[in-house]
């Protein structure tokens, strides 16, 4: 019986350390902040976690030197180029906790482990708000016979 709550304890410890390394790595992705600054300096840009745009400061002399098209590119970038510093930041952050053969930026697109066809998104399918929508990549052939006698009935009252 010693045994066993030896294990039991062993166990716990183990799912403590695991439950605080948790926390210390959401804490790090929490305070994620990217920043950038254009060339001449005219356009600064700060992006948080998760790749929001949390400040963006441009220069009096901004107005001066653009022209409104070039100004709204050089912004574009710059934002562009503080989203990519976070997500630097971010990918470091989980690489001490992912397997070493994980790729981080796969993971946060949403592509780890999975093949191109699982992921694409299809154009032909959108969503109210006009934005594209994964396609469910059904691998599970026996789906239809695992259909319950209530769920067909459900779905037949439906579609009359």
């Amino acid at each position: 019986m010693d045994d066993h709550r030896a294990q039991v304890e062993e166990l716990l410890a183990d799912y403590r350390r695991s439950r605080e390394q948790l926390a210390s790595v959401q804490r790090e992705l929490a305070a994620v902040v990217g920043r950038a600054s254009s060339p001449d300096g005219t356009v600064t840009a700060v992006v948080g976690a998760g790749g929001k745009l949390a400040s963006l400061e441009l220069s009096e002399l901004a107005y001066r030197r653009h022209r409104p098209e070039q100004l709204a590119e050089l912004i574009v970038r710059t934002v562009a180029a503080a989203a990519a510093s976070a997500a630097e930041d971010t990918y470091k952050a989980l690489s001490t906790v992912l397997p070493a053969s994980t790729d981080p930026a796969a993971l946060v697109a949403g592509t780890a482990n999975l093949q191109p066809a699982e992921y694409e998104v299809d154009d032909t399918e959108t969503v109210d708000l006009g934005r594209p929508v994964r396609r469910r990549v059904d691998d599970d052939e026996d789906n239809e016979q695992r259909e319950s006698w209530l769920d067909s009935e459900l779905i037949d009252r439906r579609v009359r």
